[in-house]
């Protein structure tokens, strides 16, 4: 085992001043838990969206319909984000993080023809150790 010189790898951690768990992170609203919906997709897991990837590809409004004149709705553009990862998922069973795109009208700019987004989804253990997905922004971890 390679020794870090002063380092005691024994008690690495022990002195963790604290911990930010995926149930306060949720709790926080910095993940948005679309578990329902991803069940309802055929996902057995636990998912969870962050509030960058919400915002891009799921939030929308009376607002932005009336702005855009493109009717669409929130459980519509989740099901797209949830079904594509799911897809995604099922096309690449042995790897932890895939990546995957859509199209959506963003809710920046003026334009009302969808345009593509990547987004990823990492595939890893929650707070008990078991499997978990989060779909997040190709530049966030």
């Amino acid at each position: 085992m390679n020794q870090l010189p002063g380092v005691d790898l024994n008690n690495l951690f022990e002195n963790v001043i604290g911990a930010y768990s995926r149930a306060m992170v949720l709790d926080d609203g910095v993940l948005i838990d679309v578990s329902e919906t991803a069940e309802e997709a055929g996902i057995c897991f636990p998912v969870a969206i962050t509030e960058a990837a919400w915002t891009d590809c799921v939030q929308w409004s009376d607002a932005d319909t009336a702005e855009r004149e493109v009717p669409q709705d929130e459980s519509g553009r989740l099901w797209d984000v949830v079904w594509m990862m799911r897809l995604a998922v099922k096309a690449n069973p042995d790897v932890e993080t895939v990546t995957f795109s859509l199209y959506r009208v963003s809710r920046s700019g003026s334009s009302r023809t969808p345009q593509p987004v990547t987004l990823k989804a990492v595939i890893g253990p929650g707070d008990d150790g078991d499997p978990v997905i989060t779909v997040m922004m190709p530049d966030e971890d």
